[in-house]
């Protein structure tokens, strides 16, 4: 299905076509918003059962000039269509395009007046319709030049040569996948496909070099290492975790003593005290290497077979949790962290494999710029200072199509993109652990709304927390689950209305006056699924606090609450 989906956006795209991509998971509002929004003029579906469920709503709604069916028969189509709106076959189009390539070199004449414009680099290659901060989806208008950018550079990153070959499982879709195929593509490298339920088989079949996907997915292949190894007998649990935990303090040393370490203090350690922590990191890396090499030989070696890449592993589009960052890397995988948005093409900095400081999201990609800006005066912050994360590059978006507004909120007057994410850059010094790791990207949060889970999907938690306010078992909400597997939420409950509710459904006695804090989540949740049901994401774990969530000015302050909620809330995910 990605090979369909791929070949048609580029054959789109090459031709000088706009092509507007959305994964077929979306509903069908959201499809046809997007679809009369970009003005497109035509369709291309993946397969007849993904028509046959939005054929009735486009017809009705939609201007059609032509439907393109990537995979399957139009035998399978429903009878119901259009007969006005022609459809043809993936198959179909390349066929019409071989004969009029064929007629057009053997006339002559055609020759002489066939007419063509030239693409421009400036000109919009796809849109890509992002939920931004508030509202309906933006359309991102990426150009060639965009995309071209992350073609260019993406070599200063991925260690990959001509025969390599790439597994990834991202929808063809997104804009981190997009940008790795064209990169790939354009080294002559094997791309494979695969999905969650088929990655373990694949990942042992193809023994691929390299790996794309996000931190959800690394999360997973750490759980199942620790699950296999914790169901072992005692005595190989015990060596396992036992060469796991040497293994960790051996890699913290080593970065001590190579200065890899972060850190935000602008002023470096005197050379004395630099030194001496220097030789007390050598000392015991020189203790612990033993034992770290023959775990390699007995345990890691059989892991990182089991897994199968060879090369290295590239994870984007959420936070990358540090325990599986430092986890793969006591075991000898390299595990690459990038970041980007989709306003960005995506990729704006990613670890190189020569400087992989753990934590980070490592360097900027080659032309591109970052600073750190105080989120209230906007005032351009010192390393090692956290701020608002600001970026500017060729790889920048056009804008957001039919959209001056939004765009003018994102991008100032001297092209700096307001990413929206909290960071620091790190500083520069001389001596001491950090001393190579200075100019490396820390993305710590998002400041925006917007909730990014770890399985590289947007969701806008406003109107999850707008449907959840219309019981009135809840009194205040703010949805979670930054980088998390799942969403969650920390609820401020109405207590009269949770007693009368216990008291009434018969939970409690009715001379009672309180409500367990079991019962009360019970009640919750309850509430939150039946208010909910409507989205396509729910809600999971949920935190019951006592205090309210609102500051004096009545706002709630987001990235407030989750400092102040910040171990109760990990506790959730644990």
């Amino acid at each position: 299905m990605s090979l369909a989906c791929n070949r048609s956006s580029l054959g789109m795209m090459a031709v000088g076509a706009i092509n507007v991509v959305r994964g077929s998971r979306s509903s069908i509002q959201e499809l046809l918003q997007i679809y009369n929004h970009s003005e497109s003029v035509a369709l291309a579906v993946d397969n007849p059962e993904m028509f046959n469920q939005i054929a009735k709503p486009f017809y009705l709604k939609t201007s059609i000039r032509f439907i393109i069916l990537l995979w399957g028969e139009k035998s399978s189509l429903v009878n119901e269509g259009n007969k006005e709106v022609p459809i043809y076959t993936f198959m179909e189009v390349i066929h019409f395009g071989r004969e009029s390539r064929r007629a057009l070199f053997k006339s002559h004449d055609a020759r002489q007046h066939y007419m063509f414009q030239t693409i421009k680099s400036d000109d919009i290659a796809t849109l890509v319709y992002t939920s931004g901060t508030t509202g309906n989806p933006k359309g991102v208008m990426l150009t060639h030049q965009n995309l071209l950018h992350q073609i260019k550079h993406l070599s200063d990153v991925v260690p990959i040569e001509v025969g390599d070959r790439v597994l990834s499982m991202l929808p063809s879709w997104h804009a981190y996948e997009r940008a790795c195929e064209y990169f790939i593509f354009s080294r002559g490298v094997e791309h494979i496909y695969t999905t969650v339920r088929n990655l373990k088989d694949d990942l042992g079949r193809y023994q691929p070099h390299l790996m794309v996907s996000v931190p959800l997915v690394f999360e997973t292949l750490y759980s199942g290492i620790m699950k296999q190894i914790s169901t072992s007998s005692l005595i190989r649990k015990l060596v396992a975790l036992s060469f796991i935990r040497v293994s960790l303090g051996y890699m913290e040393c080593k970065r001590i003593y190579e200065g890899k370490c972060l850190t935000k203090n602008q002023k470096p350690p005197s050379y004395l005290y630099a030194m001496l922590d220097w030789l007390w990191a050598r000392v015991m890396a020189a203790i612990l290497y033993p034992v770290h090499m023959l775990a390699n030989k007995l345990v890691y070696n059989k892991i990182r077979s089991t897994i199968g890449i060879s090369k290295a592993a590239i994870s984007g589009g959420g936070s990358l949790p540090s325990h599986v960052d430092k986890f793969f890397e006591a075991i000898g995988l390299n595990l690459q962290n990038g970041y980007g948005l989709t306003e960005t093409s995506p990729v704006i900095a990613a670890r190189r494999l020569g400087c992989d400081v753990i934590g980070s999201v490592g360097y900027p990609l080659k032309h591109t710029e970052f600073k750190v800006v105080d989120s209230e005066t906007g005032e351009v912050l010192p390393p090692g200072s956290k701020g608002i994360l600001k970026v500017r590059g060729p790889q920048l978006m056009k804008g957001y199509y039919k959209n001056p507004s939004a765009t003018n909120q994102v991008i100032d007057s001297d092209g700096w993109l307001n990413t929206g994410d909290i960071g620091w850059i790190a500083a520069h010094n001389s001596t001491g652990r950090s001393r190579n790791s200075g100019g490396v990207i820390v993305v710590e949060g998002r400041a925006k709304d917007t909730i990014v889970l770890s399985s590289g999907e947007n969701v806008e938690p406003g109107e999850l927390e707008e449907a959840a306010l219309r019981s009135n078992l809840i009194q205040q909400i703010i949805v979670i689950g930054q980088d998390k597997r799942r969403l969650g939420a920390v609820v401020v409950p109405n207590k009269e209305e949770i007693l009368k509710a216990a008291k009434e459904l018969l939970i409690i006695d009715s001379n009672s006056s309180n409500v367990s804090q079991e019962k009360v989540t019970n009640l919750i949740y309850n509430e939150l699924k039946t208010w909910t049901s409507g989205f396509p994401f729910q809600i999971g774990p949920i935190l019951l606090i006592d205090n309210g969530l609102m500051t004096p000015t009545m706002k709630v302050r987001r990235d407030r609450v989750m400092a102040q909620y910040r171990d109760q809330v990990e506790n959730l995910y644990k």
